[in-house]
């Protein structure tokens, strides 16, 4: 999906936020879109926000991706793209705030209950960080296979840009954490209606 198929002209600019817990990678995350996006020739921004400074407390993370220079310095209150690294998160709406219509979800898991009408995308990107061995089963690293995720899920950027800002970006397993991208990059799946908004 690029800034046009988000009803956006092509000179606008792509938000993206990202909601996960600390030591998920969310930060790392949105690093990653800005990177990839930066290879393709796009102005762009990464930043995270921070409340309880520690593991496993709520992170906020923010990329902006555009076809022109980037002038806000404000943080992502209006996202077209919400990402949701930790599928506790999704107990909730909060992650939903904001969020424009005909925005799109993408949340780790196989199921989610997500009380959105526009698009919602799932990746079991959990099981892809376990199985490359990827973090801890407590504190999984997704932050990688999720990258992978928006891209496939919305055309944002393109898998071999994500490949190449893990090289640049990840200074470990760079051959498992592309894995993952990859590997949720071509599993990312358009949830079904009752599936994604069953309260």
């Amino acid at each position: 999906m690029t800034a046009q198929a988000l009803n956006e002209p092509l000179s606008s600019t792509v938000e993206v936020r990202f909601h996960g817990r600390g030591g998920m990678g969310a930060v790392v995350a949105s690093h990653l879109l800005a990177q990839a996006a930066f290879l393709e020739g796009r102005w762009v921004q990464s930043f995270p926000f921070f409340g309880v400074e520690r593991r496993g407390a709520p992170v906020t993370a923010f990329a902006r991706v555009a076809q022109e220079p980037v002038e806000a310095r404000t943080n992502v209150y209006e996202p077209h793209v919400v990402v949701v690294l930790d599928p506790s998160l999704l107990r909730g709406s909060a992650y939903l705030a904001g969020l424009r219509k005909g925005g799109v979800v993408i949340a780790n898991g196989v199921t989610a209950a997500v009380p959105w009408e526009g698009p919602v995308y799932l990746a079991d990107a959990t099981s892809i960080a376990l199985a490359e061995g990827l973090g801890s089963r407590s504190v999984p690293l997704v932050n990688t296979a999720m990258v992978g995720a928006l891209a496939g899920a919305t055309g944002l950027t393109t898998l071999p840009s994500v490949l190449r800002a893990i090289e640049i970006l990840v200074p470990h397993k760079v051959a498992a954490n592309q894995r993952a991208a990859e590997r949720a990059f071509l599993t990312v799946r358009r949830a079904t209606m009752p599936e994604a908004a069953a309260r």
